[in-house]
């Protein structure tokens, strides 16, 4: 990666803002990419305004629900003018972070580790990082180059990813994990913070659960947040989904409820796998349906 690391100091006046104001907001951030207080939109000609950001983070292992979850509100945030803050870490911050990247939307990514090529931590993840700066996004963390990424770091900056933003948004975890670190710097900081509710029997749903009876904002779909934040939907063309073949619209009706393995696909729609599998990459390729991984299928929204 070619972006040179630069730094900006408290009293720089693109210091963001709400970041300044937390109890113990980092003196010097070391950056990569464009930085704060950019234009928001394509247009040069505009007015800089500050960026609103929203925080989405979650388990390092999320169920197929979880990947979709995150996929669909960074998409739909994103496209809705707010910048996706989080961890870069595996799971749902990486997706979150690729469903901006899928909107041509900035993202920024806030590391518990120098933002060096060689210390970028987790490691695996250093690809996406490279994606993040070419699509305009941001790298930033409070430790300069060459810091490994030690467990300390990891809820010192998760203070930071709390206080860049006006909400956080926790889509999978467990009881003890580091996404409720980060809500509950949230709710220190007098941010909204929302949480997706899950299933009873799943350990990675306790932590959003909890938070929601501790009275975070249970958010049912994308626009709950833009609403509690006071941020109006951007208008959007709904075009009716078309289909080359009765097999791709059976898929689809089949998924509409939630994410489903190839297997359970074919056991639903009660048609020839040979068939199915065909229509499954058509669909793909046509931007239909997404693999989550593992060949699970979900629609693409």
């Amino acid at each position: 990666m070619d972006f040179e690391i630069k730094t900006i100091g408290i009293e720089d006046e693109n210091y963001p803002e709400l970041l300044k104001k937390i109890p113990n907001p980092p003196k010097k951030l070391f950056y990569r990419g464009q930085p704060f207080s950019v234009v928001v939109g394509s247009d040069p000609t505009t007015t800089a305004t500050p960026e609103r950001c929203i925080a989405i983070v979650g388990s390092r292992n999320p169920t197929a629900y979880g990947k979709q979850v995150a996929l669909e509100f960074s998409r739909f945030l994103s496209k809705n003018g707010l910048i996706i803050v989080s961890g870069l870490a595996m799971g749902i911050d990486a997706i979150a972070h690729q469903g901006c990247l899928e909107t041509n939307s900035r993202t920024i990514a806030v590391l518990g580790s120098g933002i060096d090529d060689k210390t970028i931590t987790p490691a695996r993840n250093k690809n996406l990082a490279k994606q993040i700066l070419e699509k305009g996004g941001l790298i930033l963390s409070e430790y300069p180059e060459g810091t490994p990424g030690l467990s300390h770091h990891f809820p010192a900056r998760n203070r930071i990813i709390a206080g860049l933003s006006l909400g956080i948004l926790v889509v999978e975890a467990k009881e003890k994990s580091g996404a409720l670190i980060t809500a509950d710097f949230g709710l220190k900081y007098k941010r909204k913070v929302f949480a997706i509710p899950g299933t009873i029997y799943s350990p990675l749903s306790k932590g959003c659960n909890k938070l929601i009876q501790a009275n975070a904002i249970l958010a049912n779909e994308p626009k709950d947040i833009l609403d509690n934040l006071g941020i109006s939907e951007k208008e959007q063309k709904k075009l009716e989904m078309k289909f080359s073949s009765p097999f791709e619209k059976l898929i689809c009706e089949v998924l509409q409820e939630k994410p489903l393995s190839i297997e359970e696909i074919i056991a639903k729609s009660r048609q020839p796998a040979e068939k199915i599998l065909q229509n499954l990459v058509l669909l793909e390729m046509e931007d239909k349906i997404q693999n989550l991984g593992g060949n699970i299928y979900s629609i693409k929204k």
